[in-house]
């Protein structure tokens, strides 16, 4: 039975251990990597419990194919938005009206979408911005870990990829409680700040 939730996640430092990557001299494409530990669970967990998964990540559709392909993972996402294709990189809101669109979701849906990102500048503000919410993985130090200005403050934090799951179970949970009760109007999962 599929899920109301939606999850849109990153890749780099979300799933994937940037600092694994490695690429051809001279070359943008990530050739292989190494996955976070309990990322691969994570999405085959999510896809085993009926949950749409879409890649929202910034760079090449190539590393990505590389990266999944790998682990055995390049058809887990029900949709990709990739910026090589889109011309855009997160926080721009085409990445989010692109991802939305390869769903065929509308304004309506955005309640039901959480974003999972590593990056407050990037996945954090795009997401609040766009008004879904924002799941920040607090978990590589490459980036900054501390928000910087309110657009950057997180709906939700964790810190591994498995900590995901009972967030996703406890907002899908929400969701299925507000959307049944007597017909009324859904309310947003997206936590007070």
């Amino acid at each position: 039975m599929s899920k109301k939730l939606i999850v849109f996640t990153d890749s780099g430092d979300t799933l994937v251990n940037e600092g694994t990557e490695y690429r051809n001299e001279g070359s943008p494409i990530v050739q292989s990597c190494e996955l976070i530990d309990g990322a691969k669970e994570l999405l085959l967990t999510l896809k085993e419990r009926g949950y749409t998964i879409e890649l929202v990540a910034d760079g090449y559709t190539q590393s990505f194919d590389n990266s999944y392909g790998q682990h055995g993972l390049k058809n887990i996402f029900d949709a990709r938005t990739i910026s090589e294709e889109v011309g855009e990189k997160k926080p721009s809101q085409a990445m989010f009206e692109t991802a939305m669109k390869l769903l065929h979701l509308t304004d309506e849906d955005k309640k039901r979408i959480i974003m999972v990102g590593n990056n407050l500048e990037r996945d954090i503000v795009g997401a609040n911005r766009f008004g879904i919410t924002s799941v920040f993985i607090k978990w590589s130090p490459r980036y900054p870990m501390e928000p910087k200005n309110e657009e950057e403050v997180p709906d939700y934090i964790i810190h591994k990829p498995l900590e995901l799951l009972d967030l996703v179970e406890k907002l899908e949970a929400e969701l299925e409680k507000t959307e049944g009760t007597h017909g009324e109007e859904a309310v947003s999962i997206r936590k007070c700040i």
